[in-house]
């Protein structure tokens, strides 16, 4: 009787019967602190530390356009103790835009939720003869080369968003990478390039003080924070969409029972009008879903940029 008890008690003490969460997760998050990336997982890791009971701790581990937090968090413990906020850089650009990674997207990952979407908006300078997209595309069309583009970097969604317009239109210009996007933007407002995709948060104040203009935004419906601008799609380039995209994830192999947890505390948190809210500010409209959802828009999304990369021949070595 003493050893049935002496192993039943050993059984309670070991980590596969503890209920999870049993101590503190770590979200890593494959960029600098203050960006969308940022503000997106503290707001969810703010929600997720209530739900659980167990404090979500965020991680910046930015480097190598998200390259560096995506091979920690693939390499971590499949215990659901380690969490990574990917995206449409880490999961669907970087492998057709890198020769070689130290992760596989699809797998060395367990996805959990799909958190967010969040458009751009093309702007450009006030210089630029065009008060609306349909005039700013003839006008590009029948001036090929002449109208040059800022984005934070080859690769980034800016430019990729940029690559596809031109694509779907038969625009070409002139693609001006920055090392971020607060040089990009400090040329754009000084008239150096004549056009940017941006997020929304970093541009809306200047589009409200008259000094960029906006033409089109990037997602399937207008931006509550622009609502007076029209989508691509709806005006020049028919199903038309871009922008970046945010969601949970935990290494491969991570239980399935606490994967459909972790899936359940970002639904309760998506469902907080504060929480919308907020996100809303920046720029981003909450999705929510399950885990294969998640799964199938990471496999979607793999395809279509990389169809789009490879036929644009971009490529870091």
């Amino acid at each position: 009787m003493r050893a049935i008890v002496a192993l039943l008690l050993a059984y309670a003490a070991s980590p596969g019967a503890q209920i999870f969460p049993a101590k503190p997760l770590r979200l890593i998050v494959p960029f600098a602190p203050g960006g969308g990336n940022d503000t997106v997982a503290r707001e969810i890791a703010q929600q997720m530390s209530a739900g659980l009971g167990q404090q979500v701790i965020v991680d910046n581990r930015s480097g190598a356009g998200g390259i560096v937090g995506a091979e920690i968090a693939a390499r971590s413990a499949p215990d659901g103790y380690t969490l990574f906020l990917g995206g449409v850089g880490s999961h669907a650009v970087n492998p057709s835009l890198h020769a070689k990674l130290p992760y596989d997207p699809v797998k060395d990952f367990a996805p959990v939720a799909l958190i967010a979407t969040a458009p751009s908006v093309l702007v450009v300078h006030l210089t630029v003869p065009a008060s609306g997209i349909a005039e700013f595309t003839a006008y590009a069309r029948s001036h090929p080369g002449r109208i040059n583009y800022a984005s934070n970097g080859t690769g980034s969604s800016a430019h990729l968003a940029a690559v596809l317009y031109e694509s779907m239109t038969g625009v070409q210009m002139v693609h001006v990478p920055y090392k971020g996007l607060s040089p990009a933007l400090v040329d754009l407002l000084g008239g150096e390039v004549h056009a940017m995709f941006s997020s929304m948060v970093a541009i809306v104040p200047h589009i409200k003080a008259g000094r960029l203009r906006a033409l089109a935004v990037t997602g399937k419906q207008r931006s509550p924070l622009l609502p007076g601008v029209p989508t691509l799609a709806e005006s020049v380039a028919p199903g038309y969409e871009a922008g970046s995209w945010y969601g949970l994830l935990a290494p491969a192999g991570t239980p399935r029972d606490v994967v459909l947890r972790l899936n359940a505390e970002v639904a309760k948190a998506l469902r907080q009008p504060d929480v919308r809210n907020r996100l809303a500010a920046e720029g981003a409209e909450t999705i929510g879903g399950t885990p294969e959802a998640f799964a199938a828009h990471i496999r979607a999304e793999l395809l279509r940029m990389g169809e789009l990369i490879r036929r644009a021949r971009i490529r870091i070595e």
